[in-house]
């Protein structure tokens, strides 16, 4: 959350590109230490910490949501799910050095999962369903997990990449179940009175069924990474921490790579999962055209440009993700092209944006600006010294 900025050099990067992001994750790591006994508001205790973030991003979600159009709402919840992903996956590659370009696929386990527990004659209640499909991902992690713990670098995006291409095709061969093609329309869940009454007394109106998925979303995204935060924070991921940077080391000390590797999976299926279940929510529909490759390179370039191994770095490349081909494709109608023309130069320019960013923030855009400030502050305390 707050203090989960940590960026790390993607795994397989080459030479020309290594320096910079290492040079960002060894003074990010400094800085972590240093911070420790600086002032700070917040309280000096991890999990209070973390709670205080969680009540003050809370708020100005309700704030937010309740400020904006309906159209905006619905744009916060495309926001959630894949920044809930991202989460995931920043554990995964940033924190662990393992590139999944399979995540795609493992969201389509938690979307049909929650699809097809919707439309039953009784629905479960809808915590329940979102736990079904976690731990249903969460096991399809641990089984790639173990087949994938001896693979690493290109072998590993290898075989993840082959999970995202066959997994989704599930559906077309259990075509009656899974709904083949056309896939499988989802059930929105019935709003309680006790949300009804809330909103009617904050906004002084009766919620919409988009309001009412963008509060879930977003409540699926804070709890996510609150326990992301606090498990990024122990010494579970310190030692996720010793796997990535000095095998040999920590396997001296003791830890089994592999089992770390597959716990790792594991916590970043799970998220995948319940970001599955969210984009079925939102969407509406789960089919396979909503679970291709491209979702999970999406994923992957969220976390690259936001910053490897931070939790805000997941989240800003996700906002960008969702709202920069948007206002992209606004501004090219805007200078009279139609609709198809200023949809393909919005991609265009964004693929452009992308690639300045990897050229000029090759620690990522949090890992970038965190690295500036903490140069300024070196060079302020020599010119003190």
């Amino acid at each position: 959350m707050s203090d989960l900025h940590t960026p790390a050099s993607p795994p397989g990067a080459g030479a020309a590109s290594s320096d910079a992001p290492s040079t960002a994750t060894a003074a990010a790591n400094a800085s972590s230490v240093q911070a420790t006994g600086g002032r700070s508001l917040l309280p000096r205790n991890t999990l209070l910490r973390h709670l205080v973030v969680l009540v003050i991003c809370a708020v100005g979600a309700v704030l937010l949501l309740e400020s904006t159009d309906l159209g905006f709402n619905a744009q916060v919840g495309y926001v959630a799910f894949y920044a809930i992903a991202a989460g995931g996956l920043t554990v995964l590659t940033g924190l662990n050095g393992q590139i999944s370009l399979g995540h795609g696929a493992l969201m389509a386990v938690g979307g049909y999962t929650t699809a097809l527990l919707l439309d039953a004659e009784e629905p479960l209640p809808l915590i329940v369903i979102f736990l079904a499909a976690v731990a249903l991902t969460s096991l399809v992690g641990a089984i790639v997990g173990v087949a994938a713990a001896r693979l690493h670098g290109p072998y590993l995006a290898g075989a993840t990449l082959a999970l995202a291409v066959g997994l989704p095709g599930l559906a077309l061969y259990y075509n009656e179940l899974l709904g083949g093609e056309q896939g499988l329309t989802v059930s929105s869940p019935d709003r309680p009175e006790w949300f009804t009454e809330i909103i009617r007394s904050l906004s002084g109106g009766s919620p919409s069924g988009v309001k009412w998925i963008a509060y879930i979303s977003v409540a699926c995204l804070l709890i996510t990474y609150f326990l992301l935060a606090n498990l990024m924070r122990s010494r579970v991921g310190r030692t996720w921490r010793a796997v990535r940077d000095q095998e040999v080391a920590a396997e001296l000390a003791g830890i089994n790579l592999g089992a770390w590797r597959v716990t790792a999976f594991i916590v970043s299926a799970a998220a995948a999962g319940l970001a599955g279940a969210v984009l079925a929510l939102v969407v509406r529909l789960t089919a396979p055209t909503a679970f291709t490759i491209v979702l999970s390179l999406s994923l992957l370039t969220a976390i690259v440009i936001g910053g490897l191994g931070s939790l805000l770095g997941a989240l800003i490349g996700s906002v960008l993700l969702v709202f920069l081909p948007r206002l992209l494709r606004d501004a090219g109608e805007s200078l009279d092209m139609d609709a198809a023309q200023a949809a393909e130069i919005s991609y265009v320019v964004y693929g452009v944006i992308l690639v300045l960013v990897m050229l000029f923030a090759p620690a990522g855009l949090v890992g970038s600006v965190r690295l500036a400030w903490l140069k300024a502050r070196a060079r302020r305390a020599g010119a003190r010294g």
